[in-house]
């Protein structure tokens, strides 16, 4: 079973499998929900997940599916290479995880690994920690301090208070957050900081 709400990287990953007589897409679904919804009446060996989905991410629902289906083989896609991840992947019982950008081959040498009862995580040295992701995008400690008080709920004023600073600078520093993450608003802001583990 396939599980990504991006229909176009759904669509490649059964492609893959379309070329490989020995595998069947039993099933193309777009949330954690509908992934143990499927599996209450649904055969699955091995279900391919990515982590960002809606109603239910790839983390949650990997916990629950192991609880209830351990049998069931899981590796996640991601195009996120936080180090944090596998951490993460390790603890809910994922058995691979393999990056976006390394899908084709990899993931039918995933498959085939765990499918044989071993994991498949040999991509760890593409994973980068919080700390060299943050000097990535060349934030400043105040802007992730702003960041870290956006994702707390306060307005560019009152970081001005808390901080002793003037809201001038505030906007001055959110414009600049903005610009270096290639981001529209706040909402997106905070689940890309999220995302990439500055938060």
């Amino acid at each position: 079973m396939i599980a990504d709400d991006h229909r176009i990287v759904a669509t490649g990953v059964q492609a893959i499998f379309e070329t490989k007589d020995e595998y069947t897409v039993v099933g193309v679904v777009e949330n954690g929900l509908e992934v143990l919804e499927t599996l209450q009446n649904t055969t699955v060996d091995i279900v391919i997940m990515d982590i960002n989905m809606p109603e239910m991410n790839g983390i949650v629902c990997t916990r629950k599916l192991k609880g209830k289906y351990p049998q069931v083989k899981v590796i996640i896609l991601t195009m996120y290479n936080r180090k944090q991840f596998i951490r993460e992947l390790w603890d809910v019982g994922a058995d691979g995880c393999v990056l976006k950008s390394n899908t084709g081959k990899d993931l039918l040498t995933a498959i085939e690994r765990v499918l044989s009862g071993q994991t498949y995580f040999d991509r760890m040295n593409d994973f980068v920690d919080s700390k060299k992701e943050k000097n990535e995008y060349k934030l400043s400690e105040r802007e992730i301090e702003i960041i870290g008080l956006v994702a707390e709920g306060l307005t560019s004023k009152e970081i001005a208070q808390r901080l002793f600073i003037s809201e001038h600078t505030v906007k001055t520093h959110r414009k600049n957050i903005f610009r270096k993450l290639q981001v529209k608003d706040t909402d997106e802001l905070i689940q890309f900081a999220l995302n990439e583990g500055i938060l």
